[in-house]
């Protein structure tokens, strides 16, 4: 039997403190004394790759952020990210292609498929991208088409909704800017897991997805019930973490990445933070068992306890005490999931699914997850799911609702 870790007990505790809203709160609320002590005006710095999609996208965004909130802007100029960030760096310029037009034609923004150099009326030196690079490292983040704030990364125009929600939280707006709800409407939010009226029977979308991902988990926790309220067959496309693909992930991006799923996790108003990282064994036990909840028709709901286990419980999935937990209340049976995990077929049998749907994902023109695909529209990323909901709208002929 295994025995859980020091690492494995300490892991959740200290999660739940660094990834809790009440730590985020505090420190922008230190990181605000201290701006104010030192007399700076309020200040976002956007670091810009010229040749970047999203950045091209979030240039158009500054001025509407200016125009709403009493902020000034200092841009620096970046190259491309390091290929330890970026893994698949053809496939992210292929796709980000299409995805800024998706969100262009959502957010009433201009993109011709053509990066805008106009921003840069002369040449850019090497060592003046070097030092943002530098500047950007120091801060923490490795990307381009990101903006930051005292303290806190926001990437693309996807995550101006927080930066907006600080600024008003600041008293920085210069406008009311009420939503119908009466609320302050940000610039770029479309909501998500929205009621359908009506889809045919047999509607399915194909769900690809890690145990390892944060943002995964937290797109368990709204597709799963959207889709039993809808009437729509969720496939479930599993596969292994990139880390354990052999694909490396930088320490700044795992950093932000879990600070930015927290976010977006409270948002959303799904439990998050209290984690037990699952690389390695726990994910392997696992994916070892979908096969078996699936043969049962209880994948969903067994996916579902080992999201809500190791990402907001902090269960550790690698020991058999924990595992228990999550198959037994999913509405499997223990001592059966138990003889599963000890079957090299079984072992055999979902390696090899996995990988196929690794193939199939990467077919697409995509490579992280959670992506999502209905029909002939396929789409990465947790805050992307209203894509999919336009295209069910677009193909039934359904009344909008995004």
């Amino acid at each position: 039997m295994a025995i859980r870790s020091l690492k494995s007990w300490l892991m959740p505790v200290i999660s739940q403190r660094f990834l809790s809203r009440s730590r985020l709160l505090a420190l922008r609320e230190k990181a605000e004394v201290k701006r104010s002590a030192q007399q700076r005006p309020h200040v976002l710095h956007f670091f810009h790759e010229l040749e970047d999609p999203y950045s091209l996208l979030l240039a158009q965004a500054i001025p509407l952020l200016q125009n709403k909130f009493s902020v000034s802007v200092v841009q620096h100029l970046v190259g491309q990210p390091e290929n330890s960030a970026v893994p698949e760096r053809e496939k992210l310029k292929a796709y980000s292609q299409v995805d800024a037009s998706r969100l262009a034609q959502q957010y009433g923004l201009q993109w011709t498929g053509v990066p805008n150099s106009s921003v840069a009326l002369t040449p850019i030196s090497k060592e003046s991208l070097l030092t943002s690079h530098r500047l950007r490292k120091k801060w923490g983040h490795y990307l381009s088409g990101v903006i930051y704030y005292e303290g806190e990364w926001y990437w693309g125009i996807d995550r101006l909704h927080h930066l907006e929600d600080r600024l008003h939280a600041l008293g920085l707006s210069k406008q009311t800017h009420l939503s119908k709800e009466g609320q302050r409407a940000p610039l770029f939010f479309t909501p998500q897991y929205q009621s359908l009226d009506h889809v045919p029977e047999g509607t399915s979308i194909d769900f690809f997805f890690s145990l390892r991902s944060p943002y995964s988990a937290i797109s368990c926790a709204k597709l799963f019930p959207w889709a039993k309220a809808n009437g729509v067959q969720i496939n479930l496309r599993y596969v292994l973490p990139m880390v354990m693909r052999g694909l490396p992930v930088p320490a700044e991006k795992r950093k932000y990445i879990s600070l930015d799923a927290a976010r977006e996790a409270f948002v959303q108003g799904v439990p998050f933070g209290r984690l037990n990282d699952p690389v390695g064994k726990p994910t392997e036990r696992g994916l070892a068992l979908i096969p078996f909840a699936q043969m049962h028709e209880l994948a969903e709901n067994y996916v579902s306890s080992f999201m809500q286990g190791v990402w907001s419980e902090g269960l550790d999935a690698g020991t058999d005490a924990h595992l228990k937990v999550i198959v037994e209340r999913s509405g499997l049976n223990w001592q059966a999931a138990k003889d599963i995990l000890k079957s090299e077929s079984n072992e055999q049998h979902w390696r090899a699914v996995a990988e196929q749907n690794r193939e199939a994902l990467f077919a697409l023109g995509l490579w992280g997850v959670p992506s999502f695909k209905f029909e002939d529209t396929a789409v990465w990323g947790q805050d992307r799911f209203w894509v999919i909901e336009k295209a069910l709208h677009d193909r039934f002929d359904l009344p909008p609702s995004y």
